[in-house]
């Protein structure tokens, strides 16, 4: 990974940009300390929003300056948990269920068929899918649905898992919770709700069946050790993720993805995400109000 010196040209003038826009040195050292570790870069125009965020934290750890919650984030015995806390205030995503109904319909129409196809000649495998930065939980169930409904039929006598990923640890207690108010389930149809849901108040809780095809667990991605760990994915769905990530970050993201699909396999991303200009090695196919990035089993482009 490049020095953050070369992804941060602007700290070159950071006294300057400190004179002007109020900002304390130690924020920027903040966010470099936030991408060394976790790849996520906060631009100039987001640093207000770091700020405030460094504050919410300072005020739980009595840090009273910058410099002094810089020192905590580097130098206590609390460190990564204090560095975990302050990852969970800056990535707090928003998703809902059958969030993306073209990509789910790609998924069921076209991908599962191929997979289970290629599957005949493996007698003991399985159907692996993986939601990568699951947030609070609402695409990795919508994938444990979509593939606890085609069980009886073309997923009959194959088991299956849904990987949900996530470096935000209270997204992930919420998930593994499972229950939703109505913007998050606002998409769900009555079959759906009363098949895989139990009222909760006003809420809908997520079934047992469900929650048991799903395995939950906090990754960062940028993290080489854990990322070995997600081998044999058949299909990935990564939407609204790579936003957060430089260039740099997301080639190192990509290519993990792209290690870690198994031949003939799908990589879905978000609608304003693209892998122009990051990686070659996926060939972009097209679906009826989707895209997706398919993995062959030979290199696109002759990689």
């Amino acid at each position: 990974m490049p020095s953050t010196d070369a992804m941060f040209p602007s700290r070159t003038s950071a006294a300057a940009a400190q004179s002007s826009q109020g900002f304390n040195t130690y924020l920027y050292q903040i966010r470099d300390l936030i991408y060394q570790i976790a790849g996520i870069l906060q631009p100039d125009h987001r640093l207000e929003f770091l700020e405030k965020r460094c504050q919410k934290r300072m005020a739980v750890v009595n840090a009273g300056s910058l410099r002094d919650y810089y020192d905590v984030l580097t130098k206590s015995t609390n460190r990564t948990t204090e560095l975990t806390e302050l990852l969970n205030e800056i990535t707090i995503g928003e998703t809902f269920f059958f969030r993306n109904l073209p990509q789910i319909d790609a998924l069921r129409k076209v991908i599962l068929p191929a997979v289970v196809e290629s599957k005949k000649r493996f007698p003991f495998s399985k159907i692996r899918l993986w939601s990568a930065g699951c947030s609070t939980g609402e695409e990795a169930y919508t994938m444990a649905i979509l593939l606890l409904e085609e069980s009886a039929g073309m997923l009959k006598n194959l088991k299956f898992e849904v990987l949900a990923t996530d470096l935000n640890e209270r997204s992930l207690e919420k998930a593994r919770a499972g229950v939703y108010g109505d913007y998050a389930t606002r998409n769900l149809s009555p079959y759906l709700r009363q098949k895989y849901f139990n009222a909760d108040g006003n809420l809908l809780a997520v079934k047992d069946t469900v929650k048991s095809v799903v395995q939950f667990s906090r990754v960062n991605l940028l993290d080489d050790s854990k990322m070995m760990f997600m081998k044999n994915m058949d299909v990935i769905f990564c939407c609204n993720v790579m936003i957060y990530f430089d260039g740099a970050a997301r080639k190192k993201v990509v290519q993990h993805y792209y290690n870690n699909l198994l031949p003939k396999s799908y990589l879905f991303l978000g609608h304003s995400e693209s892998l122009f200009g990051i990686n070659q090695q996926f060939r972009l196919v097209h679906f009826p109000g989707a895209t997706a990035y398919f993995k062959s089993e030979q290199p696109a482009g002759g990689v």
